[in-house]
């Protein structure tokens, strides 16, 4: 087994473990749903991951995925964000390490960063207490800077 495939393997064991933890029986279509979001490199639309469902189960619903997809969202497993262009997608959840994400808008390849700006002194209104948080940079990634360049 490669580096890669012991990777993808140790991440999707990881879905899987916050599915059972949640009380889900793991099914193969939930573990396909697992290998689709470890394969991704980005931000899937519920409509691609019914596509991908749709080859090794074509008797799926769009409502089962999109059902799972906010449940797994829900319980952590998925993280999601939604785009002005293509509306609600979501990614597996980076849980080895707190981080944020820098979001190319042309291709919405995700990179990661490790500076928080909430460990920065925050002036929050009244008493409010942060529980969780989520903080997401939009811009143009390297590649697709180099492409609008050349056109």
């Amino acid at each position: 087994m490669t580096v890669h495939e012991e990777s993808k393997s140790s991440r999707v064991q990881q879905m899987i473990h916050i599915m059972t933890t949640s009380g889900w029986r793991i099914t193969e279509q939930r573990r396909k749903l697992a290998e689709i979001f470890t394969d991704a490199n980005g931000y899937l639309s519920p409509k691609e991951v019914y596509d991908q469902m749709t080859i090794p189960y074509p008797s799926v619903s769009f409502d089962t995925v999109y059902r799972n997809l906010r449940l797994l969202s829900e319980m952590g497993a998925l993280e999601q964000y939604y785009s002005m262009d293509g509306g609600l997608k979501f990614k597996s959840s980076c849980s080895t390490h707190h981080h944020h994400h820098l979001i190319c808008l042309n291709c919405e390849k995700t990179l990661t960063f490790d500076y928080c700006p909430m460990q920065q002194s925050l002036n929050l209104p009244g008493s409010f207490k942060v529980v969780n948080h989520r903080f997401e940079v939009y811009g143009l990634c390297e590649e697709c800077q180099a492409e609008s360049i050349t056109q």
